[in-house]
């Protein structure tokens, strides 16, 4: 089956923990601190990979995690970062949080990247807090998480040319005829049920990405049949070849059903430059049709249509120099608009905080506030007294106290419990 959406979680790597640490040599038996920071967090990135066309690969997973960070060593060695975690999406991909479906990313050249994910920063060693009056530290940090994303990824396949048309009029046979692509071919309604690429060579320099969208039907803009699911792929396609079937019983009204469809589902569809060719002339009763709806109907709309057969190839290579041309004519196409990634991270100057009441203590809410908790070492005095005068300095503390706190109360940050104290 054919996937074009998918929603996954992509998780960075946490950051890797500061240590403790003092140099302790023959001849240095009090060295100063030289604890190491922790290494950060693998980021996730998208990159596009021109060979794929389906997101069904997330099908099968959905949540992707990226390493984290080594802590820190001693001899003020950092710990190693975690590796990225590349994860292979097709061109034409549009990346959106699953929760504000803002655009955060369109990606469609081979190779285009995109951070969806901060690692973690890793957490500072003790060398990093010796102060002339602090000149044996304890004290070190905690790695923070890296970040986590619901992502919506919605594929619009991008083509060169694009082939529409009603259902068996031929589109798959063509587009087998001119690329290495080996499409399904039968003589039913739908045979083709998802969209196929090919790629056909132009000259020795030169190729184009060739597009089948499966036929359309009546009603299709308003989801009859599998329409709307490829109607929207035909949005990254430049310029359309609209193929009518020889053999229909009226290929007048297939034209204008395909017209109108294109028309109704809006986004500049029916606007797209078309190049019109007839199919199947290997059969008598198709180039009937031909000399009946396009050359002897000078006011027909099919008048200009290309006679082709793809099952003997006549006219095959003329039509799609001729696509050519009024694909060379058009101007650079656009891509999606993408939001500014937002920061996840709280910065140093955020110190904005919400106090309640919960169950017999109080739940403090502030990003600020959270990462600290993360980033603090319990373990450790200095780090813990570090964190209260983080409290005192923001107001917190003065705030809790105005609110009643008393020795014994759970006070909640985020997942975290703490015990306020004397």
């Amino acid at each position: 089956m054919f996937y074009d959406e998918a929603e996954i979680t992509v998780v960075a790597g946490r950051g890797g923990d500061g240590v403790v640490s003092f140099r302790r040599e023959s001849m240095t038996p009090r060295g100063g601190p030289d604890g190491g920071n922790g290494g950060r967090g693998g980021d996730v990135i998208l990159v596009v990979n021109r060979h794929l066309n389906t997101l069904s690969p997330f099908r099968y997973q959905r949540k992707f995690v990226a390493p984290d960070g080594k802590p820190g060593r001693g001899k003020n060695q950092t710990g190693r970062s975690g590796k990225p975690l590349y994860i292979n999406v097709p061109p034409g991909t549009v990346v959106r949080d699953a929760n504000t479906h803002a655009i955060l990313a369109d990606l469609v050249s081979a190779g285009q990247q995109v951070i969806v994910a901060h690692g973690g920063r890793g957490g500072r060693g003790n060398a990093m807090f010796a102060t002339p009056s602090n000149q044996a530290p304890q004290m070190a940090e905690n790695g923070t998480p890296g970040e986590t994303r619901d992502l919506l990824l919605t594929l619009k396949l991008i083509a060169d040319i694009g082939f529409v048309g009603m259902p068996n009029a031929g589109k798959s046979t063509l587009l087998a005829s001119l690329t290495a692509a080996k499409p399904k071919i039968a003589n039913y309604p739908f045979t083709t049920l998802q969209p196929n690429l090919g790629v056909a060579e132009i000259d020795a320099t030169r190729t184009v990405v060739l597009a089948d969208i499966p036929g359309l039907i009546e009603g299709a803009s308003q989801g009859a049949g599998l329409g709307v699911e490829f109607l929207k792929h035909i949005e990254r396609t430049r310029v359309l070849i609209h193929l009518i079937d020889g053999l229909s019983e009226d290929p007048l009204r297939d034209y204008d059903t395909i017209q109108k469809e294109l028309a109704a589902f809006g986004h500049g569809l029916s606007e797209k430059p078309q190049v019109l060719a007839m199919s199947k002339m290997d059969l008598p009763d198709a180039q009937a049709a031909y000399e009946l709806y396009c050359r002897n109907n000078p006011a027909s709309p099919l008048r200009d249509a290309l006679p082709i057969s793809a099952a003997t190839g006549k006219n095959v290579r003329a039509l799609l120099e001729q696509a050519v041309r009024v694909l060379d004519e058009l101007p650079p196409m656009p891509v999606e608009e993408a939001a500014a990634m937002p920061e996840l991270t709280p910065s140093e100057s955020e110190t904005g905080f919400t106090i309640t009441r919960e169950g017999g203590g109080f739940r403090i809410d502030s990003p600020l506030v959270l990462r600290r908790v993360e980033t603090t070492r319990w373990d450790l005095d200095e780090a813990t007294q570090r964190f209260q005068r983080f409290l005192e300095r923001t107001g917190i503390t003065a705030e809790l106290e105005a609110r009643g706190v008393k020795p014994g109360d759970t006070i909640y940050i985020g997942e975290y419990e703490l015990e306020w104290g004397e």
